[in-house]
């Protein structure tokens, strides 16, 4: 399964969730393998701050 974030090159991954679309200047995204262990504290934290960033913009 493939998680993509439009804006992701602007969020902060200090767990290194990222792993595809990563030579690209705006949307970063993860890929998620049969069977890999998923950091589900660190992937609420990133999809938390795409939210944030994403109504943010919104608003303006």
């Amino acid at each position: 399964m493939k998680m993509t974030f439009a804006k992701g090159a602007a969020l902060k991954d200090p767990s290194s969730l990222f792993n595809s679309s990563l030579d690209g200047n705006t949307r970063r995204a993860i890929d998620f393998h049969e069977g890999e262990k998923i950091d589900e504290e660190a992937l609420k934290t990133l999809v938390r701050a795409a939210v944030a960033l994403n109504t943010s913009a919104a608003r303006r």
